[in-house]
């Protein structure tokens, strides 16, 4: 099932999420619901807060980005730990489904060390680099509260303001299923 995407400015954004256990409810369910929706926005990773849960999920599939094409970068991701983030920042453009139609340069680390729980409540230590190593700091920083635009300048948020506060209101053109904090509020 599509699930409708969290625009910026609700709550659910800014929160750190939760951990939670095997007796999840319904969690095979809500992987596949969660894939299904980022297939449908055309995303390369989607957190639970992006659907408006707060729990420590997220997903990713990074088949659409030609150097991950090959990579089997098709994994979920419960209860993640970055143990460790390493090398020389590196600039790369991002975008966000809950932030449709902003694209900016953010910096970040390009080498991680994550500790994670698949969708079997197995335990994994990995380690990743470049693009993988980016859209998994992203989709974190997701379960952290943290936005992309959070790592903009003050003075690039300043820019970004306008088009942030319509993003709230539904005032985007997004091809997905959203939904909006602000829609139809004065």
């Amino acid at each position: 099932m599509i699930l409708p995407i969290v625009a910026y400015g609700d709550t659910v954004l800014k929160k750190v999420s939760t951990t939670i256990d095997a007796g999840y409810p319904e969690i095979k369910k809500l992987i596949s619901d969660m894939y299904e929706t980022m297939y449908e926005a055309h995303g390369v990773g989607l957190a639970a807060p992006q659907i408006g849960k707060n729990i420590r999920l997220f997903i990713t599939d990074g088949s659409p980005i030609e150097s991950l094409k090959d990579a089997g970068f098709k994994k979920v991701f419960i209860n993640p730990e970055i143990i460790e983030e390493s090398g020389q920042e590196w600039v790369y453009n991002e975008g966000c489904l809950s932030i449709p139609d902003i694209r900016e340069d953010v910096m970040r680390l390009p080498q991680l060390k994550i500790k994670y729980l698949d969708e079997n409540f197995e335990e994994h230590t990995e380690t990743y680099d470049g693009v993988a190593a980016r859209i998994i700091q992203h989709e974190y920083d997701h379960l952290e509260g943290i936005l992309f635009i959070d790592h903009l300048s003050a003075l690039k948020k300043q820019l970004l303001k306008g088009k942030l506060s319509n993003i709230s209101r539904g005032k985007t053109d997004a091809e997905y299923r959203m939904k909006f904090p602000l829609a139809n509020k004065r």
